[in-house]
């Protein structure tokens, strides 16, 4: 596997994984980094001939490889899958022992999977504007608004839902996320659109055309790349007459985000380059009004899918496992002898899916359903398979977190669950969890903030008990896109302080607490940040605050409301009760008198 490139022996190999995973493959070692969302199922899943390495625990990968490796070691990465940021990150790290980072001109890892499966070419399509809320003419004006002013003569964009959202196109290159494998170039006078020309069809061709955009080969993205660089990119005009980018005085300058765009492409640029964050990033995580409405409305579809869906498994774990169900605390269950049935991880998350799909604009789920029961919902981004998942038991925790691309807006939603009698601590640790979700859903703080700010917010009542979780608390979340979605995050994590919140931004609020080996909760919601009605306006700043968009019930029977204040209290009788009225149009009988009971107001006795 390991040979000599350009007269240097490459000593080791870095690969992206999917997910969060870094993999470092030396001459005696094999090493995966990996977030603390994936210690535990890393630890089940690895082999013993690879080392874990926790990141946030174990030394970054770039320190480990300078202080494990030799003086003027070479280590070989592919760099169409490493970003600008990074690789820069690693060359200074190196630097100390004079070690080279080295572009391969072929990805080792292809090289030896021989039977890798083909690219299916799945066409492109229009998303349209009754939809998407702003037309691609209105973006692309804002685009070259900003690159005038930024004096930059063109923009690479390499991030694919960035892409999808400047063209309003949509498609299934990538699971989960309706994105189009592709890169863009815009510059002041042309736009380009780099794809494998089987996934257009004439429709899209046409569409392409009346908005200036020229389409041309995914793989001539590299040359043209070249071109720009030396102004020699010659494009269709904005009024559809030819034109080549020939600005090259010196403050013209081609326009990248270092966090996104890979090395391959910038190594094609000369010294005249712009690195900024992407000036779509923040348009597209500030909402249009259109898209807004788009997301409440399948919020409330999306909601009557997990209702209908936890009504149907309730009367399955009684009726199959005797089990004391969604309401009783009662002890004990018996499960069938003989079931038709028999009730797991994947079918029962098969079940929910088959709900979402009934539902309008349904277009697929946006991210792998954790069904998870018992031990498996500690494994914080467990992803059950048919063949070794667990079966349902009435006497232990079930976590369910689930979304779905919808044409007017994507979903995340978690609730966890016990169709039995739980324990007074599951029952301390959920009530924990709740807490923190309500404190951050009703916080209201200045514009400026970050969410590293209000990170704490979902911590303290779970730190008050010595208890915490290893994952950040919020994420962006698209428009009939991503499910997670930057540039903002509410997070522990450093990268949280670079973007402030801003009104119409969206934001899951899903703290969590995972016992390994036992159990996992996880509770979440997703917001929209909006401004808030305060009685004074210390500074002039302007306050935010935020809008709850997703509506299920909390299970009533897992908290304990002596832990809770009379203002939480209130907090969850008033979202029950607006869950009650929301949902109702979309329920039958059955579902509507199941949705009552679980929405009836919490009373404290004295």
């Amino acid at each position: 596997m390991f040979r000599y490139v350009s007269h240097m022996r490459i000593q080791s190999i870095l690969s992206l994984c999917c997910y969060t995973g870094l993999a470092l493959v030396t001459m005696n070692d094999a090493l995966l980094w990996t977030d603390g969302r994936y210690f535990l199922q890393a630890e089940q899943q690895l082999s013993d001939r690879w080392k874990l390495m926790r990141m946030g625990e174990d030394p970054p990968v770039e320190v480990w490889i300078a202080d494990n490796l030799s003086d003027e070691a070479v280590i070989g990465i592919n760099p169409w899958c490493i970003s600008v940021d990074t690789a820069q990150r690693y060359e200074h790290a190196f630097s100390k022992k004079h070690q080279i980072l080295f572009q391969l001109s072929s990805d080792l890892v292809d090289e030896i999977w021989k039977d890798r499966p083909l690219a299916e070419a799945l066409p492109v399509v229009v998303h349209p504007v009754e939809y998407a809320g702003r037309s691609v003419t209105e973006k692309l004006k804002e685009l070259r608004e900003k690159l005038l002013n930024e004096k930059a003569r063109g923009i690479i964009i390499a991030a694919l839902d960035e892409v999808a959202w400047l063209y309003n196109i949509r498609g299934n290159d990538v699971h989960y996320s309706p994105v189009v494998h592709s890169y863009s170039i815009v510059t002041s006078h042309s736009a380009f659109f780099y794809v494998d020309k089987r996934k257009v069809s004439v429709e899209v061709q046409n569409y392409m055309t009346e908005n200036g955009i020229d389409i041309r080969d995914y793989n001539m993205v590299q040359s043209d790349v070249s071109l720009l660089a030396s102004g020699q990119l010659k494009g269709s005009a904005v009024n559809g007459t030819s034109h080549v980018e020939n600005d090259m005085n010196e403050n013209s300058k081609v326009w990248i985000d270092s966090n996104s765009c890979c090395l391959a492409l910038y190594s094609k640029l000369d010294d005249q380059v712009l690195m900024l964050q992407s000036p779509i990033a923040l348009p597209k995580a500030v909402k249009n009004p259109v898209e807004l409405d788009g997301l409440r409305k399948a919020h409330i579809r999306d909601g009557a899918a997990v209702v209908q869906y936890l009504a149907w498994l309730d009367s399955q774990m009684q009726e199959n496992y005797g089990a004391s169900g969604y309401f009783s605390a009662a002890k004990g269950s018996q499960k069938k002898e003989h079931m038709e049935v028999k009730l797991t991880e994947v079918s029962v998350s098969d079940k929910l899916e088959g709900f979402r799909a009934s539902k309008e604009h349904f277009k697929g789920l946006s991210f792998p359903t954790i069904s998870s029961v018992g031990p498996n919902a500690a494994v914080i981004h467990y992803s059950p398979e048919a063949s070794s998942c667990a079966e349902l038991d009435a006497d232990k925790i079930y976590l369910c977190d689930s979304g779905a691309q919808y044409l007017d807006g994507t979903t995340d939603i978690t609730r966890t669950v016990h169709f039995g009698k739980p324990s007074e601590h599951e029952k301390s640790c959920y009530t924990a969890v709740l807490k923190g979700h309500i404190a951050l859903d009703i916080a209201v703080f200045p514009n400026g903030t970050t969410g590293h700010a209000l990170d704490i917010l979902a911590r303290t009542p779970l730190w008050k008990s010595g208890l915490d979780y290893r994952h950040g608390t919020g994420h962006g979340i698209g428009s009939y896109l991503n499910v997670h979605e930057g540039p903002h995050l509410i997070s522990f994590r450093p990268s949280a302080r670079n973007v402030p919140l801003q009104a119409s931004m969206t934001v899951t609020d899903e703290p969590g607490y995972y016992e390994d080996g036992s159990f996992g909760i996880r509770l979440e919601n997703v917001l929209i940040l909006k401004e808030a009605n305060t009685k004074f306006n210390f500074g002039d700043k302007g306050y935010l605050a935020f809008e709850h968009i997703t509506w299920a019930p909390y299970q009533t029977k897992l908290i304990d409301t002596t832990l809770l204040t009379p203002a939480e209290i209130e907090w969850v009788n008033a979202y029950h009760s607006d869950c009650r009225k929301i949902l109702q149009p979309y329920l039958n009988e059955q579902e509507k008198e199941w949705l009552r009971k679980a929405t009836e107001p919490i009373t404290v006795s004295c």
